[in-house]
């Protein structure tokens, strides 16, 4: 009986390997670092130019309450669907799905309506420079 001379699983993925797989994240990740160091200060040196706009921080502001607002209606208008739809339905599996959908467009507007007030007051406490000129609070 002569031993087979196949190469074990550990030993084959030794030969497999490239000499090259080390280096290509170390010069990933060097590029990045450059790229932070020297492209970036360029870019932050910059006033921001949505609040230095004259009607751009309003029309911002507007495009949000308007979004908002179509977002709660659409969410009623939802709800008051399949609570119709839910009253004639028989199977009890159909209701379980209009149930669920009720749910999720639920989450959908609570998202909504949280979304700009917590980018407001996270924003300002954080220093982002959007949050200093535009009010995202839909009320």
């Amino acid at each position: 009986m002569s031993q087979d001379q196949t190469p074990s699983d550990p030993e084959r993925s030794v030969e497999n390997q490239s000499p090259l797989t080390g280096k290509i994240p170390r010069q990933a990740a060097l590029t990045v670092v450059l790229l932070g160091l020297f492209a970036v200060q360029p870019v932050a040196a910059q006033s921001n130019a949505v609040c230095s706009a004259d009607n751009l921080p309003s029309m911002i502001e507007g495009f949000f309450q308007l979004t908002t607002a179509l977002g709660i209606v659409g969410l009623a208008i939802v709800w008051q669907a399949d609570s119709l739809i839910e009253m004639f339905t028989l199977n009890p599996e159909q209701k379980k799905g209009l149930k669920r959908h009720k749910r999720s467009a639920m989450k959908s507007a609570v998202v909504l309506v949280v979304l700009g007030p917590l980018y407001t007051v996270a924003g300002s406490m954080m220093g982002l420079p959007l949050a200093q000129c535009v009010d995202l609070v839909p009320w």
